[in-house]
């Protein structure tokens, strides 16, 4: 088990090297089919999928046919490459639950970056939304705790810790949260994606990788459950 030091600091090389192996498998995987032992069981509610920094909805496409199988109506984010945050972002992702809420209260399932902007949401539509799932989200601790804030800065022409939107990322939304985390993460630290006890409502570790959390069967599984839940 990791120490709590370590825990709390950006994975090694090791680790992050593995999530290499795991891109592929993301790449290579979304041409499969998908099965799904829970047919129905999603009775039509709506769930939007918030994709990563530098990933688009071809990322989630193994979790949102999972959750199609299983009776969901399940729409991806729309707004193309997540490169970061935008002075527009909440608005425009304000619009989209709206599109996407005349079915009911949207369930947000947010993978890394994406699980932050679903909290920041929640927090301005607690009325459109019916839980949070957040997947390796660095929403605890350190901001650069995590082995992508370097290229985040690079890409963007703020800092990782001054968006150019209001955030507070430790703050728990009005809704139910769960934040899905791993020791085996080669790109979130552990700390920052579980969260201390009063940031989210659950946290539950996973065994799998950053890039797993789109394609390992544990989390297709974990997600269905909290859904379910």
């Amino acid at each position: 088990m990791a120490s709590l030091a370590s825990d709390s600091q950006a994975p090694g090389l090791a680790p992050f090297l593995r999530e290499a192996g795991a891109l592929v498998a993301l790449r290579t995987r979304s041409l499969l089919p998908v099965k799904a032992d829970r047919q129905g069981v999603g009775r039509d509610r709506p769930v939007m999928v918030i994709p990563g920094f530098l990933a688009t909805d071809f990322s989630t496409i193994i979790l949102r046919r999972t959750l199609e199988a299983a009776g969901y109506r399940v729409h991806g984010w729309g707004l193309g490459m997540n490169l970061g945050a935008r002075q527009d972002l909440l608005d425009r992702l304000e619009y989209r639950l709206d599109g996407v809420g005349c079915h009911g209260p949207v369930s947000l399932v947010g993978w890394s970056l994406g699980g932050l902007y679903a909290r920041e949401l929640a927090k301005r539509r607690p009325d459109r939304v019916a839980q949070v799932i957040t997947l390796g989200s660095p929403f605890s601790g350190d901001v650069r705790a995590n082995n992508a804030w370097w290229l985040y800065e690079m890409l963007n022409d703020h800092k990782v810790d001054a968006p150019p939107i209001e955030v507070r990322l430790a703050e728990k939304p009005p809704v139910p949260t769960t934040a899905f985390w791993s020791r085996a993460d080669g790109i979130v630290a552990p700390a920052s994606a579980r969260g201390e006890p009063h940031e989210c409502d659950r946290s539950v570790e996973l065994d799998c990788t950053h890039m797993g959390f789109m394609t390992a069967a544990c989390a297709m599984q974990a997600v269905l459950d909290a859904l379910a839940d």
